[in-house]
């Protein structure tokens, strides 16, 4: 699955994906000082074809939500957080999107419904579709991933 070109989770590794980003989520001190990289990651697992940023957005809200602080997705603009997004998708534990979303980060709000909804751009309109790049015994697929998973694995080793 990809999106801009961007290789999402292989569907294997999906599980391990969203583990390790409720991991970090769900760690005080790096929710607080890396919010982003927990977005990239969440991003990263990818489950749904649609409605995907919108679950990812609750998820992320609730774990930001415990450890007192919010993003003011209302603030943000759609398409530059899509692009830091991306950036941290294909370049992980940057620093990327917690660069982007810093000017944001606010105290833990009272109402997260309300928060959420108030975020532009949840309506299920797509810039860029999902994409099928091909199947998981393709060895241009296989050999895509493989990369992917090197990058992943030398920046965790680095973490």
């Amino acid at each position: 699955m990809s999106r801009g070109g961007v290789l999402f989770a292989h569907p294997k590794s999906i599980q391990n994906a969203i583990d390790h980003a409720l991991k970090l989520g769900n760690a005080p001190k790096t929710m607080r000082e890396k919010p982003g990289e927990v977005m990239g990651y969440l991003a990263h697992s990818h489950p749904f074809l649609d409605g995907n940023g919108r679950t990812i957005m609750v998820v992320h809200s609730i774990l930001a939500q415990r450890v007192g602080i919010s993003i003011d997705w209302a603030a943000t603009d759609k398409t530059e957080y899509l692009l830091a997004l991306t950036k941290e998708l294909d370049d992980p534990g940057k620093g990327i999107l917690d660069t982007y979303l810093e000017p944001h980060i606010r105290p833990a709000v009272s109402d997260l419904k309300e928060h959420i909804n108030a975020a532009k751009g949840l309506d299920g309109g797509r810039g860029q579709m999902d994409t099928v790049r091909g199947s998981n015994g393709d060895p241009t697929v296989q050999a895509a991933y493989e990369q992917q998973r090197l990058k992943r694995d030398e920046q965790s080793k680095g973490a």
